[in-house]
C-alpha cells in the first residue's frame, strides 16, 4: 500500500510536470466543476485492485491528463508500486518521474493532475487521506482524490467518487492550527470538509462501437441474484464499522469534556489565587506594608492544552459516510421487497 510520504513525494513530483497547466487556469479563474474520464482509465484502476488488493488492503496511484475550462480531463494513470520498508533503495518520486518522462515519449498526457484510492466499505475518511490532498491540491490547484469502492462495484454499480478539499480546509491546513477556535472560527464542520465533483466516463466512438458490437453477440445473462431478497454481510460489516467509529468518537467527546472540566478547574484556582492576595494586599496595607509585587498569573497557571479537533470531524465524516452506505443498501433492499410483494398480490 502506498504511504502517506509517498502520496506527498507524488504532489511535489507531479507539480513539475503540471506547474504551467495549473497557472494558466489560475490565470483564467476557473475552478474544476466536473470530472471527465477515460473508460481506460477506469479499467486500469479495476485491473489494478484485482491484482494487488486483497481484502482491506489500499491500493493508490497516480492520474494523468489536463485542464480544459472547467474541466478536468483524466486520460491515463499508472499504479504506485508495493514495496516494503525493507526497500531501502526504492525511490518514489524518482519511479513516477521516470513513469511521466515515458509517457511523454510516446506522445501520452503526462500532466500530473492528482490520484486515485482504494476503499474497504466506504472507510476513507482518514488523516493520511486529508495530508495527501492537501499536499496535492496545495501543489496542483485542480488535482482531485478519486475513490474506487470494490465492494460496492461488485454488486452491479460501479462506485468512483471525485473529492477536493474545500477552500475553508485549505486555508485551516496551511495554518496547521486545528484547535477548536480555529476551527470554529473558519466555520469547519465535517460537511464542508470535502467538495464532491460530478464525474463523466467518456469512450471514444471507436470504443462504444465495439461495446454495441460485443453487446449483440453475447447471450443474456441471467442475474438472479441481483434479485436476492437476502441481505448480504456488506449491511453487517458496515454497521460494525459504523458503531467501532461511534465508540472513537464517544472517546473524543470524553476527551474534550475532560479538558473542559480542567480549564473549568483552573479557572477557580485563577480566581481564589487573585483573591488572596487582595486580601493580603489590604492586611499589607493596613500594617503600612507594600503591597505584594505583582506576577503574571499566566506563568503560574499554565492553560492546559486542547485536544486537537480535527480527528474528530474527520470521525463524524466517516460516519456520515456509513451512514450514506448504509441507506443507499437499505433503499436497494426495500426497493427489491416491494416489487416481490407487487408480484405476489398479483400472481394471487
Amino acid at each position: 500500500m502506498a504511504s502517506r510520504k509517498e502520496s506527498s513525494g507524488a504532489a511535489g513530483s507531479g507539480f513539475g510536470a503540471s506547474k504551467g497547466k495549473g497557472k494558466a487556469a489560475a490565470t483564467g479563474d476557473s475552478a474544476v466543476k466536473q470530472v471527465q474520464i477515460d473508460g481506460l482509465v477506469v479499467l486500469k484502476i479495476i485491473k489494478h485492485y484485482q491484482e494487488e488488493g486483497q481484502g482491506n488492503e489500499v491500493v493508490q496511484g497516480v492520474l494523468l491528463g489536463l485542464v480544459v475550462d472547467d474541466r478536468l480531463e483524466i486520460t491515463n494513470c499508472f499504479p504506485f508500486p508495493q514495496h516494503t520498508e525493507d526497500d531501502a533503495d526504492f525511490d518514489e518520486v524518482q519511479y513516477q518521474m521516470e513513469m511521466m518522462r515515458s509517457l511523454r515519449h510516446v506522445n501520452i498526457d503526462h500532466l500530473h493532475v492528482g490520484w486515485y484510492q482504494s476503499t474497504y466499505y466506504g472507510s476513507f475518511v482518514t488523516r493520511a487521506l486529508l495530508d495527501s490532498q492537501f499536499s496535492y491540491q496545495h501543489a496542483i490547484e485542480e488535482s482531485v482524490v478519486l475513490i474506487y469502492d470494490p465492494i460496492k462495484t461488485a454488486q452491479g454499480s460501479l462506485s468512483l467518487k471525485a473529492y477536493r478539499l474545500t477552500p475553508k480546509l485549505m486555508e485551516v491546513c496551511k495554518e496547521k492550527d486545528f484547535s477548536p477556535e480555529a476551527l470554529k472560527k473558519a466555520n469547519i464542520a465535517y460537511e464542508n470538509m470535502f467538495e464532491e465533483v460530478p464525474i463523466v466516463i467518456k469512450n471514444s466512438y471507436l470504443i462504444n462501437v465495439m461495446l454495441w458490437e460485443l453487446e449483440k453477440k453475447s447471450g443474456v445473462a441471467d442475474r438472479h441474484e441481483l434479485l436476492s431478497l437476502a441481505s448480504s454481510n456488506h449491511l453487517g460489516k458496515s454497521l460494525q464499522l459504523l458503531m467501532d467509529r461511534v465508540d472513537e468518537m464517544s472517546q473524543d467527546i470524553v476527551k474534550y469534556n475532560t479538558y473542559l472540566r480542567n480549564v473549568s478547574k483552573q479557572q477557580q484556582q485563577k480566581h481564589q489565587y487573585q483573591q488572596r492576595r487582595q486580601q493580603e494586599n489590604m492586611q499589607r496595607q493596613s500594617r503600612g506594608e507594600a503591597p505584594l509585587p505583582e506576577e503574571d498569573i499566566n506563568k503560574l497557571f499554565k492553560p492546559p492544552q486542547p485536544p486537537p479537533r480535527m480527528d474528530s470531524l474527520l470521525i463524524a465524516g466517516q460516519i456520515n459516510t456509513y451512514c450514506q452506505n448504509i441507506k443507499e443498501f437499505n433503499a436497494q433492499n426495500l426497493g427489491k421487497l416491494f416489487m416481490a410483494q407487487a408480484l405476489q398480490d398479483y400472481n394471487n
